[in-house]
């Protein structure tokens, strides 16, 4: 179960809801330093609290960064990755120009494909026990 600091209320719902997100640069290019990793995440901070999630940790290499992000059920991953990453290269790029010498072709920072796996949560073979012991009314 989450920590009781992780449920989070909506107007219908209480949730604890977290991805982990892997996006890798374009052909894989080692492009990023740590100035430009600050940035991004101060830029994907900015992403996510407009979509009311929360990114709660945040690294990365030259060449791939990982999030762990707490959203609420309203929003669709997809979504969420598609602002996220539209986002932070069209401002990295701007403020950068160093990184448009890797994509002079492209125009692209990402690559088209990413990595979403769903965290914090009980294993399936748990949460399938405790579904099946629930009492069913007669």
């Amino acid at each position: 179960m989450p920590d009781i600091d992780d449920i989070r209320t909506g107007r219908h719902c209480v949730f604890a809801m977290h991805v982990h997100l892997v996006f890798v640069t374009k052909f894989r290019h080692k492009v990023f330093a740590d100035w430009h990793l600050s940035r991004m995440e101060a830029i994907m901070l900015d992403v996510c609290r407009d979509f009311e999630a929360e990114l709660v940790e945040f690294n990365g290499a030259n060449n791939h960064v990982h999030l762990l992000v707490n959203y609420p059920p309203k929003v669709a991953v997809a979504r969420l990755v598609n602002s996220l990453k539209g986002v932070s290269s069209r401002r990295l790029r701007q403020e950068f120009p160093d990184l448009a010498r890797h994509y002079y072709r492209a125009n692209k920072l990402w690559s088209g494909s990413y990595f979403a796996g769903s965290v914090d949560g009980a294993p399936l073979s748990v949460v399938k026990q405790y579904i099946e012991q629930q009492n069913r009314p007669g």
